[in-house]
């Protein structure tokens, strides 16, 4: 159990007051929880102001390869017209071939692929170093994720 006090716990409830770290444990593994729960915003925020306006793409895809969450993508796609559609269903070039069969690789192999794959953009071509990786929940295969680093200037 997390023995707190009522009025602490109250104020957890309502938001007005964050758990620390131990306090958060002890909740969440009476509540069958994980505890990063009660941080989430806290992660949420340091995750887009670390990565916001970097050189870095973030997505998830599900195991048709459409997007079902991305950020930061390139200046010349608006990510709420990605989601729910594959690469190919949004421009097709060779880049996002090579795309949609890495993400593919990775459903099928149900393992980690990394390439350099290198798109036709509006400020000329980008090549970017690709990392995928399947998702799993409990246990089984619902998806994956890519996060991909723009290396262009380490390549020309």
């Amino acid at each position: 159990m997390a023995y707190i006090d009522r009025g602490f716990y109250a104020q957890i409830e309502n938001g007005t007051r964050d758990p620390s770290i131990h306090v958060a444990k002890k909740i969440a593994n009476a509540l069958f929880i994980s505890p990063a729960a009660f941080f989430s915003h806290q992660i949420e925020v340091l995750f887009e102001s670390s990565l916001i306006h970097s050189p870095i793409v973030v997505a998830h895809f599900d195991l048709e390869l459409k997007y079902t969450w991305i950020f930061n993508p390139h200046n010349d796609f608006d990510p709420n017209d990605l989601l729910g559609k594959t690469d190919e269903q949004i421009t097709k070039n060779d880049g996002t071939i090579a795309l949609m069969n890495l993400k593919r690789e990775v459903i099928e192999t149900n393992h980690i692929v990394r390439k350099k794959i290198t798109f036709p953009t509006s400020e000329g071509f980008i090549t970017y170093d690709v990392f995928g990786k399947p998702i799993l929940e409990a246990g089984h295969l619902i998806g994956g994720t890519t996060v991909s680093s723009d290396v262009t200037h380490l390549i020309t």
